[in-house]
């Protein structure tokens, strides 16, 4: 799907040194990953096929907070009468959609766009995602992101469309020393549980069609992949410039996962079906 050498500097064991680190080399950035989420391939494939299979044909796709937009990619691989839209305000992950989109020959039917989703006018589309950028629809403190994305969803959706939110929830009420682990400043009242995540979507307007949640092989795969360019890129340059700065920041970020979210979190990803 993507490369896992983009970027990477190191030696060849020549006495060429066009390829020795510099001050402003750094390490590659989540080249691992196929999703930006806890996502495998099979539940993706999945929920491709909810979107476009049994006569389904969407015309429209929006991808809220889209990073590269890879599942937005799949869906009109799969719906080749359809165009896409994806915004997000991370102009490198919209450059690597770009370059997909491209290599895919996509290109002329989708565009990645640098704004924000806060208020968007893009819809309503046939198909909408958000997978784990409800931030982006919605400017409430947790827990209240999460039914207000939801409103937010319901406005952009088509008539008889589909939804897809990749959301998380707490699978249990986390212990003290957890949320010591985590974020700056977690705290338990930051996520719902998956039935009140449920509730909220059923409460602004949708059905929900299929309900899943994130296994622990998915987070294990992504919490892995999203450090796994950098920590490659430690152990061959300890001395780099960037090394401490990087060093810390990975393992902050093991730490706040291995001691804090694990088995804690979850990610939903409910596929929502509006009334009326």
């Amino acid at each position: 799907m993507t490369s896992d050498t983009t970027g990477t500097t190191g030696t060849t064991g020549t006495s060429d040194t066009s390829d020795a680190p510099t001050s402003t080399d750094s390490p590659p950035r989540l080249t691992r990953l196929a999703f930006h989420g806890p996502l495998s391939e099979a539940r993706a494939t999945g929920i491709v096929e909810r979107l476009t299979g049994g006569g389904r044909a969407p015309r429209t796709v929006l991808d809220v907070g889209c990073g590269w937009g890879e599942l937005m990619l799949r869906v009109l691989a799969a719906a080749p009468d359809a165009t896409g839209v994806g915004v997000d305000l991370n102009g490198e992950d919209l450059a690597r959609g770009r370059a997909e989109a491209e290599r895919r020959g996509l290109a002329d039917r989708v565009a990645f766009v640098e704004e924000s989703g806060l208020d968007s006018a893009r819809g309503p589309a046939d198909v909408v995602l958000c997978l784990g950028a409800s931030h982006a629809l919605s400017e409430a403190e947790p827990p209240l992101h999460s039914a207000a994305a939801l409103r937010a969803l319901r406005r952009l959706v088509s008539p008889g469309g589909r939804v897809v939110l990749g959301e998380g929830f707490w699978q249990r009420t986390p212990a003290p020393d957890e949320l010591a682990h985590m974020w700056p400043d977690a705290h338990a009242g930051q996520h719902i549980f998956l039935g009140d995540l449920v509730d909220e979507a059923v409460a602004a307007g949708f059905r929900p069609l299929w309900v899943e949640t994130a296994s622990g092989a998915e987070w294990e795969e992504f919490e892995s992949g999203y450090r796994a360019d950098a920590e490659e890129w430690l152990a061959a340059h300890p001395d780099h410039p960037l090394a401490a700065e990087t060093r810390a920041r990975v393992d902050t970020q093991r730490s706040s996962w291995l001691r804090g979210y694990r088995d804690v979190l979850g990610i939903a990803y409910l596929t929502l079906v509006p009334v009326g």
